[in-house]
Order: structure tokens, then sequence, then C-alpha cells
């Protein structure tokens, strides 16, 4: 059953592509302007798994050690940064 789903989402996004191909969309922009909305919303995705990471409640016995979660807070902050740079310099 989960065969069905996966290869179902493969050919939705395959004719996604296939539909996209056919309008007048740049396929570079639509690239770029993909890898820039990643970029933005990476920051919060991340302080979300960060504060998942940290919460005994949800990792039980898996919850990370502080060393570790200050490694992730502070890619989170640069990439919160970047997208505060990327904002700024538009």
């Amino acid at each position: 059953m989960d065969a069905k789903a996966f290869y179902g989402a493969i050919a939705a996004a395959t004719m996604i592509g296939v539909g996209m191909n056919l309008t007048p969309i740049d396929p570079i922009k639509a690239l770029f302007w993909s890898a820039v909305l990643n970029g933005v919303v990476a920051a919060p995705l991340m302080a979300v798994t960060m504060l998942m990471a940290r919460n005994r409640r949800v990792m039980g016995r898996f919850v990370i050690r502080p060393g570790l979660a200050a490694v992730g807070w502070i890619a989170t902050l640069a990439m919160a940064g970047a997208a505060v740079v990327l904002f700024a310099s538009m």
C-alpha cells in the first residue's frame, strides 16, 4: 500500500513537471525561487526540530545533549541570518 502512495507522488510530480514545460515559466527562475523558498522555510523548521530534539516527552531517552543542541542552535541562527541577509539585499 505504501508503494502505491510513493509511485503516485512520483507520477504527480512528473505530470506537474511536464505541465510546467508547456507554460512560459522559465525553469531556471523557477529553480532559483524554489531554492530561495527552501532557504527561508529551513530556519523555522530547524527551530522546531531543535525544540523537539531537546524535549524528553518527544524523544524519550534519545534527547540530544547540550553540546549538540548548542551546535544545532548555532546552525539554526546561521540559517535565519542568511534569510535576513537575503531579504535585506533585495
